[in-house]
């Protein structure tokens, strides 16, 4: 029987630009941008190493209390009141006091567009196991678990500088990419550039976001700094159909995080463009099938498929087709055989699935019969000794 594992074979899908792009060098120690889009990573600089997260780590916060709400949990017209601890930290604020009981959804603006430690901490002991900021930080630790945050480590609701209290800037990405996916209804809150909470302070109204700004589409999501952080961002934009996602931290001032997010959000979208590669039922290439009345089925994908490549450099993508072969009969159309592995320069791999074109159903007497036949072929007709001595 000719058995081939992992079975490559190199074919060449058109109508798309292939090309290099310069890697962008940024100031920041560490660094991810990913197109929301495409799913596809465009920098990963230091990106999986833990890091003083600052106030971008509210924004897991905010993730819990939209959950909450959404899972009727908490209501956002129900007022909550503020302890002692809520009241104590300092830093960014919404100047809450003891004596005061606020709208989840004053919360949420004072979070958003006012950083304040104070709101963040007042939500985070509603929501917490034990009315305590330590249990709504066990809490929030293990729910980034359950998304995939694996570099994260929380100890407070707000980023208050303590000792692994630590996200990565790609777990950070991940939360931005849940927020804007799982809660469209609240992400418009991201985007408010001023929430005057009671009267209270008025020179406190204003979102420190920069690129709010700008007009290069943003409309989120965090800015964040400690000493020991720098400054940092945690940012999304919106041009056309495409959306990117950057994070950033580790910058010296205001004016290098904002000139570093211009930056990157104009490169994104003006290095890379959104290709249409091959249309679903097209078919790519074919697979050998084992015991079937059909020796071949061809493999195709099931949907439309785009990528995200370079602007630069007119040419053909050339991709791998990978399956385990031959398949054996019986195949339905749409069974998921094998991928399709697409690789450019200075962009991560691609796997796309691709799936049979029809059906093989498996084959009758004669089928069986000459399988048979070729399976002793091989290990005994011309040629197989030579085989067996050089195994």
């Amino acid at each position: 029987m000719r058995l081939w594992i992992s079975r490559l074979a190199i074919v060449t899908v058109v109508c798309a630009w292939a090309g290099t792009v310069a890697a962008f060098e940024t100031r920041a120690t560490a660094a991810y941008v990913l197109d929301q889009t495409t799913g596809t990573v465009l920098l990963s600089k230091n990106a999986q190493e833990p890091l003083p997260p600052a106030s971008m780590s509210k924004l897991m916060t905010l993730y819990m209390a939209f959950e909450a709400i959404a899972d009727g949990h908490l209501d956002i017209n129900e007022t909550l009141p503020v302890s002692a601890e809520a009241a104590a930290y300092g830093g960014s604020s919404m100047f809450l006091d003891t004596t005061d009981r606020v709208s989840v959804e004053d919360l949420l603006r004072g979070v958003i567009v006012l950083s304040g430690n104070d709101a963040s901490t007042v939500l985070a002991e509603a929501l917490s196991p034990d009315g305590t900021e330590a249990g709504f930080a066990r809490l929030s630790t293990e729910r980034a678990r359950q998304l995939g945050m694996i570099n994260s480590n929380f100890t407070n609701a707000n980023g208050w500088p303590e000792v692994g209290h630590r996200m990565s800037m790609e777990d950070l990405g991940i939360l931005a990419d849940r927020l804007i996916t799982d809660f469209p209804t609240f992400y418009p809150l991201f985007a408010e550039t001023e929430f005057e909470f009671d009267g209270r302070v008025p020179s406190n109204s204003r979102n420190r976001n920069p690129v709010l700004s700008m007009g290069i589409g943003a409309d989120g999501l965090k800015t964040g700094h400690t000493q020991e952080a720098g400054y940092g961002l945690v940012g999304s934009a919106k041009q056309g159909d495409r959306r990117i996602i950057f994070v950033i931290t580790g910058l010296d001032t205001v004016a290098e995080r904002s000139q570093e997010s211009q930056k990157i959000v104009n490169w994104a979208f003006r290095q890379f463009a959104e290709k249409d590669v091959v249309r679903a039922g097209t078919r790519i290439a074919e697979a050998d099938v084992w015991m079937g009345e059909s020796a071949m089925v061809g493999l195709t994908v099931a949907e439309d498929v785009s990528l995200l490549v370079p602007i630069l450099n007119e040419g053909d993508i050339a991709a791998q087709v990978v399956y385990n072969g031959p398949i054996e009969a019986p195949i339905t159309a749409g069974d998921q055989l094998g991928e399709l592995v697409v690789q450019l320069d200075g962009l991560p791999e691609k796997r796309l699935p691709l799936v049979a074109e029809s059906d093989v159903i498996r084959g009758g007497f004669a089928t069986r019969l000459r399988t048979a036949a070729l399976v002793l072929w091989d290990k005994f007709g011309p040629g197989a000794d030579d085989a067996a001595e050089g195994a």
